[in-house]
């Protein structure tokens, strides 16, 4: 490979090899190149949101109206009922935004509800399904008078199956979780709420995501930190594996992205200049405004200079015993502004960023106020100093006067569907579905209610189930449907014997089940369950509480022992092909309506339909990248944290192809109450017969998502799939395309290009045609900055999985 020469491909390296062609330098990797000025926006129309222009025009005016104060008070989060708050303007109508978690509910409100997370959403492989919650999401947000919801999530990717939030995002692979933002996107903003893809970028685990105090916080402060941990990532790796699912995001016409707390090659995300002026707002055309995670923003005019828009949550007390921490912008940006140092254009885009999509999105025009019962439980102010904000905000009109407004409808339907579509069957000799048992035993602490109280929070919950993870990215609940009780329910209406023990360490003990269990059921569902949060990555990926012991003490006493699992992600499961393990269905995370979904696919009311959106290892060492604790040599070095991402392209999938590893349970992968065929003939056509070869045209602007050129369809791949089974079922046929040797070396055996998801009556047989676009066959070429199509022969490969494919064929460029 010719030397880089230029600073951009010095910026993270190049791709010649994974095995060392080219070897990793920490030293060089771990930099990242100046891109100023920050852009400014253009008005320019995302593929799925169209009027920027117009609403440009309207934030314009609006910010051409206000003093440099108030400019920057729209750059600078202030205290006020919601989570992150820009204050009201009173003197210009302007009645402030209220911005509020999560990923899957909106967190500090009653009456509201909770949906499946993100990762049972991508287990569903359903469009329709991901949009349709991205809808009722927003619904109620809008009900709520939240203008500004903080999701989806596409960081952390998956980078490692250790890492606390994989759960909020949707999968390790780029082009599902792409999808998935996108469908997410287009159903938030449909109902007029704003959402935020995060955490951009790079942000793979929780272990010192954030700066670190090497002084007693008893004496005196000092500013010496450990620094966060640097996400050392080379140039292909951040266009092909973590830039893909944003640029989905910019191209849906996300109105925010959030910032990360991590470095990017030694510089904070959230003042890194390559990132957000040079790949987001210049490469990606991104027409909002950038907003920093939660005491994510390190320093004022550099974050400004490097692109940042807006600072949440303004002034801060770290520590209720320390003093407030001023925020970088507000005063600060405003004196900057005064003295010359930040140019007052600079702010102004800033501001018309922030009020575009507010405008766009029709939020000046009637949007409900803020429910006054927002943040009450819990507190979500507690490190704010005491302010006149409510009297402030009342003042503006924007409290609403009635409290706890109930915004569910009847969201408890989708839930429900939704959680049974992301649930995985993954083994099932014969045992499923179950139908009108004499005598069933449910045990295992996951099936039983929660004890601990209705808002998940914390790591200890031992017996009870798991609807979802914990953090910012958690929710409270007004109702959970825990597995036990629905199956009660059934059981009832089926006149069927139910036997239930949920103490696992009685499971465990010698005699446990078998002296409590009698007679011996028929059917033995065994709930086991892993948890996982912000904060804090999971130690292993073993189940909690001795869930392993559980399964194995379960089956040594029951022959149609069925385990269903509770959990953030992937877990080790070793009792996978125990012959009285006779069916394995992976619940992930489902949401308030869990024990409803659980029994439709138990008893056939929904045949299964999800499919694995990772894959699983025999051991936890198979996951090559499972280990994220970086190495620290000098505890005292305040820059000690670098994590290098050497695997490169090869994540999950692809790390196991790459090497020919085997699994038990690939990617992709799922079974049904049904069978499917797909014809071993497939039809590849090109959309035209101009050449697609090298590098697009340069475009002489940027539009949301990049080149347009980038998203022109170019093949086409057509497929037969039929319904060889006895009931109605959903197939979901994947395409896989192999690109060629040119591609380099280290380059993925395969990669995911396209799904869909049909139901087929038995016997019943449809055509599923896939469009691949100019993206879906380029790689990042790091000399010359562009995405290329690289010439040679591309393998189209269609099938269930990631592995089970069914028909193959090629076609050369």
């Amino acid at each position: 490979m010719a030397p880089l020469t230029t600073l951009a491909a010095l910026f993270l390296g190049a791709v010649a090899s994974v095995e060392g062609a080219q070897d990793w330098d920490s030293a060089a990797f771990a930099t990242s190149p100046p891109v100023y000025p920050s852009p400014n926006m253009t008005g320019a129309d995302a593929a799925s949101l169209s009027g920027w222009a117009a609403a440009l025009e309207k934030a314009e005016a609006f910010v051409a109206n206000l003093t440099l104060e108030e400019k920057v008070s729209l750059l600078t989060g202030a205290p006020g009922p919601c989570v992150g708050n820009i204050a009201p303007i009173p003197r210009v109508g302007f009645k402030g935004l209220c911005l509020q978690d999560g990923p899957l509910a909106i967190r500090q409100a009653t009456y509201a509800s909770v949906f499946p997370a993100g990762l049972s959403t991508a287990a569903s492989w359903d469009r329709d399904l991901m949009k349709l919650r991205g809808q009722y999401i927003g619904e109620e947000f809008r009900g709520k008078g939240s203008q500004v919801y903080l999701g989806p999530v596409a960081g952390p990717l998956g980078r490692s199956a250790l890492a606390g939030r994989n759960w909020e995002g949707f999968s390790p692979d780029p082009y599902l979780t792409g999808v998935a933002m996108e469908e997410s996107i287009i159903g938030v903003q449909s109902t007029g709420v704003q959402a935020v893809a995060k955490h951009w970028i790079a942000y793979e685990q929780e272990t010192q995501r954030n700066p670190e105090d090497t002084f007693d916080k008893d004496t005196i402060p000092s500013v010496d930190q450990i620094m966060s941990v640097s996400s050392n990532v080379e140039d292909r790796t951040i266009h092909e594996l973590y830039t893909w699912p944003f640029a989905n995001a910019v191209r849906a016409g996300v109105a925010s992205v959030m910032c990360s707390y991590n470095r990017i090659n030694g510089s904070y995300a959230c003042q890194n200049s390559k990132t957000m002026n040079g790949i987001l707002k210049g490469e990606l055309g991104f027409q909002g405004y950038t907003m920093s995670d939660w005491m994510g923003t390190h320093g004022g005019v550099a974050s400004v200079e490097a692109g940042l828009d807006q600072t949440m949550p303004g002034a801060w007390n770290w520590e209720p015993t320390l003093p407030g921490v001023p925020s970088w912008f507000g005063g600060n940006l405003t004196k900057a502004v005064e003295n010359g140092t930040v140019a007052e254009s600079r702010v102004d885009d800033m501001a018309k960023r922030v009020m575009t999509p507010f405008y766009l999105l029709g939020q000046d025009e009637g949007f409900p106020g803020v429910d006054a019962s927002s943040g009450a439980y819990p507190m979500n102010n507690q490190f704010e100093p005491e302010s006149d904000w409510l009297e402030s905000w009342t003042a503006a009109g924007a409290i609403n006067t009635e409290s706890n407004v109930d915004v569910r409808s009847n969201h408890s339907k989708l839930i429900r569907e939704l959680g049974a579509a992301g649930m995985v069957l993954i083994k099932n000799n014969g045992a499923l579905p179950l139908s009108k048992p004499k005598d069933i035993a449910v045990v295992g602490n996951a099936a039983g209610d929660v004890q601990n109280g209705l808002y998940y929070h914390d790591v200890n919950y031992e017996p009870g189930v798991l609807p979802v993870g914990g953090g910012s990215g958690s929710a409270r609940f007004e109702n959970v449907v825990a597995p036990l009780e629905a199956i009660k329910a059934r059981a009832k209406a089926d006149g069927t014997h139910v036997q239930y023990i949920l103490n696992n360490t009685r499971l465990v003990t010698p005699g446990g089940f078998h002296d409590m269990i009698y007679p011996v059921p028929e059917a033995c569902l065994v709930f086991v369950k892993a948890w996982a949060s912000e904060g804090a990555d999971r130690d292993s990926l073993e189940l909690d509480w001795q869930g392993n012991e559980v399964v194995e003490q379960v089956a040594q006493n029951c022959s149609n022992t069925i385990v269903i699992t509770n959990s953030g992600g992937q877990n080790v499961i070793p009792w996978h092909s125990h012959p009285n393990v006779t069916a394995i269905l992976l619940a992930h995370f489902p949401g308030e309506e869990f024990g409803n979904s659980v029994v439709d696919v138990l008893y056939g009311d929904v045949n299964p339909s999800g499919r694995l959106p990772y894959t699983l290892a025999e051991k936890e060492s198979d996951y090559y990248f499972a280990n994220i604790t970086s190495s620290v040599s000098n505890p005292n070095d305040t820059n000690a944290w670098q994590a290098d991402f050497t695997e490169r392209l090869l994540i999950d999938y692809r790390h196991f192809d790459y090497y020919n590893l085997s699994v038990p349970y690939e990617f992709g992968f799922g079974l049904s109450y049904t069978n499917f065929s797909l014809s071993p003939s497939i039809t590849v056509k090109p959309v035209s017969n101009s050449s697609i070869a090298g590098v697009p045209a340069p475009t002489t602007s940027a539009v949301p998502g990049g080149n347009p050129a980038l998203w022109e369809d170019v093949y086409t791949v057509t497929a037969t799939v039929k319904n060889t089974g006895a009931v109605t079922g959903k197939a979901v046929p994947q395409l896989y395309i192999q690109l060629p040797a040119s591609a380099g070396e280290g380059t993925p055996v395969k990669q995911l290009r396209g799904f869909t998801k049909i139901e087929l009556t038995p016997g019943e047989e449809k055509t599923v045609t896939f469009t691949l676009a100019r993206r879906d066959l380029s790689i990042w070429d790091v000399v010359s900055q562009e995405w290329s199509v690289p010439s040679g022969t591309f393998g189209v490969h269609v099938g269930f999985s990631s592995r089970d494919i069914k028909a193959k064929s090629s076609f050369s460029i």
